[in-house]
């Protein structure tokens, strides 16, 4: 009987070895394999910034393995283990080789003195806490306000939400672009952020517009107008200080912060923050990514209502690329190294031409980091991103 429950504890054992091997292998792979479909791409952008998690997985999967040694069939479960566990270390084994490369590029780029200005200004403290891996970034109480109504051109209700520190009083302001591929996203997308830098002395006002395909290109710029003058109206109501105003987005949204603050008449715009957005949208057209899984050309079909070649004159208009010019906001650009919606080459190119025309610019690339790596908010590229996203905005809107 006693042989019998031991024969039956090692097979089960077998059973979970085998199932977290395999589990932790699949996760694991994405940090890797880059998303042939949509539908995988949630994978291919979680599992790196997850990785923490899959380590501590992977790990259990190798211990359990090692166990049962003696058994025929564990050096496969084994060597499946060690596999998902090495692949699961890359972020955090790259993690400092980026870091590094990010910190020279904000010297480079704001000053090597810039932190002596910022000083006083509350931040996160390291560019990744292993804790909040876990546990999540700790929030802290703000005030909020959603759903507030701006206008409602061709019948499109078009809000905006407020999130503002306890302490009345005029803030440095950030007013967010949400992304979306330009068809769809609310004010509310990415939330965690908002709060997170409200809770930091900022007024962020998230802001709306209308979507493609139905409202193509430059509809968008337009309702972007409409959002400023109401800031602009509404400053007091909502503690923004009107000379201390950033633009920020994420992938559309970030194209759409670049096109506006390259050009802005409505509001001085003292920085502009954009994630891994479209910058030169010809080529974006013409050279997409491999594999990819969004169909890039049928997605600026949608916003712009053709191709390049039917439409030459509007992509240069809706590029941010064409419109760098001396004496622009100084612009932080982040982009993943893997991304597989927007190439971070292009990231690269908007960032050599700003040099060249003499604006203060920073670029900072994610190794394994894909397109909306900061979805997962408490991630190890997001981590990066944000600790020194505040320490731009920080000195930008000192």
């Amino acid at each position: 009987m006693n042989l019998i429950n031991k024969l039956l504890n090692v097979y089960y054992l077998r059973v979970i070895a085998l199932l977290l091997s395999c589990t932790g292998l699949f996760l694991a792979s994405w940090i890797v394999v880059p998303p042939p479909v949509i539908a995988v791409l949630p994978l291919a952008v979680g599992a790196a910034e997850v990785s923490p998690w899959l380590i501590g997985l992977n790990a259990i999967a190798t211990l359990i393995a090692l166990k049962l040694l003696s058994n025929r069939g564990s050096y496969v479960v084994l060597g499946i283990s060690i596999v998902a566990l090495v692949i699961s270390t890359l972020p955090l084994v790259q993690f400092s080789g980026a870091n590094q490369e990010a910190a020279i590029s904000m010297k480079v780029g704001l000053g090597e003195t810039y932190l002596t200005q910022i000083s006083q200004a509350k931040m996160r403290p390291d560019p990744f806490v292993l804790i909040d891996a876990f546990r999540g970034i700790p929030t802290q109480e703000i005030r909020k306000t959603t759903g507030i109504q701006v206008a409602s051109p061709d019948g499109v209700q078009l809000t905006m939400n407020a999130y503002r520190p306890m302490e009345p009083g005029k803030n440095p302001t950030i007013i967010m672009i949400y992304g979306g591929a330009w068809v769809t996203g609310s004010p509310s997308a990415n939330e965690n952020f908002s709060q997170y830098m409200a809770a930091r002395g900022y007024t962020v006002m998230a802001i709306d517009y209308r979507h493609a395909p139905q409202y193509k290109f430059p509809t968008q710029i337009a309702d972007i107008k409409t959002a400023l003058e109401f800031i602009q109206q509404h400053a007091n109501e909502y503690d923004i200080d009107i000379n201390r105003i950033a633009l920020m987005g994420r992938s559309a949204g970030g194209h759409l912060a670049k096109l506006t603050g390259f050009q802005s008449q409505v509001l001085p715009i003292r920085a502009i923050v954009s994630y891994y957005s479209p910058v030169e949208l010809t080529l974006g057209y013409e050279d997409p990514p491999s594999p990819d899984p969004l169909d890039i050309q049928a997605i600026l079909r949608s916003f712009l209502g053709g191709t390049p070649q039917e439409l030459p004159g509007l992509y240069r208009q809706a590029s941010p690329y064409e419109y760098v010019k001396p004496g622009l906001p100084p612009t932080l650009l982040i982009y993943g190294k893997r991304d597989h919606v927007v190439q971070s080459k292009y990231g690269r190119a908007l960032y050599e031409k700003l040099n060249k025309n003499g604006n203060t610019t920073v670029f900072i690339e994610v190794p394994w980091a894909e397109h909306a790596f900061d979805a997962v908010f408490n991630g190890v590229g997001n981590q990066l991103a944000l600790y020194y996203t505040e320490r731009f905005l920080a000195w930008a809107l000192r």
